[in-house]
């Protein structure tokens, strides 16, 4: 029989990078998930016995994979996907559920992609610590979320640094020092009625170019990063207040409550209010 241990994060606060759930099971021969999609990033580490994925590619194709201990393989948002454990030597794996505004960055900077899902480690060093970050989250659930956060960073940081033959952040540095400046500049004036130019010009950058550098690093548009970011404070004030629909709009860069609505439902796929009757934390008087 199956064993396992299974925890759901307990804050979602985290804008840049967060966890939702995380776990560890050695699985029965056979045993089988899906097919079924997940939200956010999903991430298995195998520690022993074998299996397989199978998944939908870029081009939406099913492709089967062969997973050993010692690799991992990673599920994407909305990807539909399977995963068996073999019949004869049933795999052990950790798992993290992660998702924020940089984990495409990360995940770009590891070399993994729908096409290309399966973990395999350059360096076991380092793969071994990255294991051990998993372990460590999956029982210290205990610890404070900055604590575990922390823990999911360092793990991020294995995973990049042990799937990779450059070093972490090899690239451009001053097309880095202007995505740190945009983003910045992002966080500061997000309620403002702001535009790519505005961000661009904070940057000392034409649009075009910033555009291009923008997307080629974050994986996505300046307006889309900032939409992605006012709708995720948006949220968290769906959640954590008793703000009207319409002052968490204006809070967020929205004075018309419609506008705010469409972007809103635009991105988590249901209204504002309908987002806060499934989600919101009972606030006391």
């Amino acid at each position: 029989m199956s064993e396992v241990i299974f925890s759901v994060f307990p804050s979602e606060n985290f804008i840049d990078m967060g966890l939702y759930q995380f776990g560890w099971e050695q699985c029965d021969p056979s045993h089988s998930f899906g097919p079924a999609a997940r939200n956010h990033y999903l991430f298995h580490y195998v520690i022993s016995g074998t299996g397989t994925l199978t998944a939908a590619n870029n081009k939406k194709e099913d492709v089967t994979y062969q997973i050993k201990s010692g690799q991992g393989f990673l599920i994407f948002p909305h990807q539909i996907c399977t995963y068996i454990s073999d019949h004869k030597i049933p795999w052990e794996y950790v798992w993290l559920e992660f998702d924020g505004l940089r984990a495409k960055e990360m995940i770009t900077l590891a070399g993994l992609s729908p096409d290309h899902p399966v973990y395999r480690a350059r360096y076991k060093d380092i793969a071994a610590e990255m294991k051990s970050e998993m372990l460590y989250i999956v029982n210290h659930k205990e610890e404070s979320p900055f604590h575990l956060i922390g823990h999911l960073y360092l793990f991020i940081d294995s995973l990049v640094r042990s799937s990779t033959s450059t070093p972490l952040y090899s690239g451009n540095r001053l097309r880095d020092f202007y995505i740190k400046e945009a983003i910045s500049f992002i966080e500061q004036n997000f309620q403002n009625d702001i535009s790519v130019e505005n961000i661009a010009a904070s940057c000392g950058l034409n649009r075009s170019y910033f555009g291009k550098i923008f997307h080629e690093n974050m994986g996505k548009s300046p307006q889309e990063f900032l939409i992605s970011y006012r709708m995720t404070k948006a949220a968290e004030l769906l959640k954590l207040t008793k703000l009207s629909i319409n002052d968490i709009g204006q809070a967020v860069g929205y004075p018309n409550q419609l506008h705010f609505s469409r972007a809103f439902k635009n991105v988590y796929r249901i209204s504002p209010r309908q987002w806060r009757n499934e989600n919101a934390i009972k606030i006391k008087n």
